[in-house]
């Protein structure tokens, strides 16, 4: 993936995103929204809240809303990684002798505003979705066609930000847990602020 991949820009959003990537390859880091307000001129921090919210739907950029400092660019992704065979899991296989195929990750890195999030805990394990993990979301923009049984992050008003299984009936929402030691959480929609959809898990090992 590319950045010409991305819709096109207002000359609003593209100063802000030229000034963006000038900031963080001199830094190394991204800037708050204070800086943003003050590279760009301005007094109050909408403009800026409203342009990173343009420039994520447009693929520009992800950004977890609030949060200036999870801010990333988009860009230069490699589309694919070779597959040089299988691997014995049970009995030995033979080995490779060169590349048949390659695994091709546009779908995943490919969707609009993608975002990652560090698991912290185990209530996913048995879906596969160990402490430490890194995992892959694509946001939601209508949670109310979400299907059942969808691993989402939420946001609970409150109490912060959960990766559970999605259940929805009539006005009530259930967060289940992947771990039989919680507890499922239910909620009035309304409590509920679903931020993304798993695309995928990372797993360092």
């Amino acid at each position: 993936m590319t950045l010409s991949s991305g819709e096109l820009l207002t000359p609003a959003q593209k100063e802000l995103y030229d000034w963006l990537a000038d900031y963080i390859a001199t830094h190394h880091h991204s800037p708050s929204i204070r800086q943003m307000m003050e590279g760009m001129g301005l007094r109050s921090p909408a403009p800026i809240q409203s342009r990173l919210r343009h420039l994520q739907q447009k693929g520009w950029i992800t950004w977890q809303e609030g949060q200036a400092r999870t801010l990333q660019l988009i860009g230069g992704i490699v589309s694919g990684i070779p597959v040089l065979g299988a691997v014995a899991a049970g009995g030995l296989v033979e080995t490779f002798d060169d590349v048949q195929e390659s695994l091709d990750l546009n779908s995943v890195l490919d969707t609009r505003g993608i975002f990652a999030l560090n698991v912290n805990g185990d209530s996913m394990v048995d879906a596969h979705i160990a402490d430490g993990d890194v995992v892959l979301m694509e946001p939601v923009h209508e949670p109310s066609r979400l299907k059942n049984g969808t691993v989402v992050s939420a946001l609970v008003p409150g109490s912060g930000t959960t990766l559970k299984y999605f259940y929805r009936t009539g006005s009530l929402v259930k967060l289940e847990a992947a771990n039989p030691l919680y507890e499922p959480i239910e909620l009035d929609a309304d409590q509920v602020v679903v931020q993304g959809k798993l695309l995928a898990v990372w797993r360092h090992v």
